[in-house]
């Protein structure tokens, strides 16, 4: 892929081939994010799962320290009570049957998260076509299935993300905006990490997390040492019998 001057200009402050200490790497990162909006810093972690194996999946949620710095718009799929507490909650949108028109032929996608009860699956399922490829799909392990939907849109609100393996089995989420200080980004990003390594498959018998890498929404990627991320997991890992 061809880059920009800008882009060519940045990626002169990290060395490619070198992997750096996470107070570095989110340093130099900050100092990559060049654009004129407040870019996005993504986290990127190669792992050594084969998602084409169910025991061998990851996924799941955390609710970050210091949020996302993104405002969230919410929908919820719910009925009787449950529609007015998530409106009194702060739900963006909140609906049943009636909505599946609108998303499904009218292509009404002005929302970042779907939630839903769980009597509400069957109504939510006839939506997967659309919803799935966009990752927009209600999920029990990301807490969006759930009848607790006052915690699950605070949670969403107060800046909840989504890890999970891609066709490549890797992981892309995020740890916050370039505006973010050195610090936030650093607690976001260890509680973030914790909640991958903790999510280890037990299934998996070799190297788990291969590569963890920064990068701003327009800029070039810098690698971070992985040494006690994979050394945090040994010590997690129970002896063998």
């Amino acid at each position: 892929m061809k880059h920009g001057k800008k882009y060519a200009e940045a990626a002169k402050l990290r060395d490619r081939a070198q992997q750096y200490d996470t107070e570095e790497a989110i340093s130099i990162v900050k100092k990559l994010s060049g654009a004129k909006f407040d870019e996005t810093i993504e986290l990127h972690v190669r792992t050594g799962c084969d998602g084409r194996h169910a025991e061998q999946q990851v996924r799941g949620a955390v609710v970050l320290p210091h949020g996302t710095g993104k405002s969230v718009k919410v929908l919820v799929f719910a009925k009787g009570d449950k529609l007015t507490e998530a409106e009194a909650a702060g739900a963006d949108f909140v609906g049943g049957d009636e909505l599946i028109p609108k998303i499904q032929n009218d292509g009404w996608f002005d929302f970042d998260v779907v939630v839903a009860t769980p009597d509400m699956m069957g109504v939510v399922g006839r939506l997967g076509k659309v919803l799935g490829p966009k990752g927009l799909m209600p999920n029990p392990k990301s807490g969006t299935v759930t009848m607790d939907v006052t915690k699950a849109i605070s949670d969403i609100k107060a800046g909840k993300v989504e890890y999970r393996l891609d066709k490549s089995n890797i992981i892309h989420t995020v740890i916050g905006k370039a505006s973010f200080s050195e610090e936030q980004l650093s607690e976001n990003l260890k509680t973030l990490i914790d909640a991958i390594v903790k999510a280890r498959p037990s299934s998996l018998k070799g190297q788990y997390i291969k590569s963890v890498s920064l990068a701003p929404t327009m800029g070039p990627g810098v690698k971070i040492s992985t040494a006690k991320f994979v050394s945090g997991l040994k010590s997690k890992t129970p002896p063998q019998m």
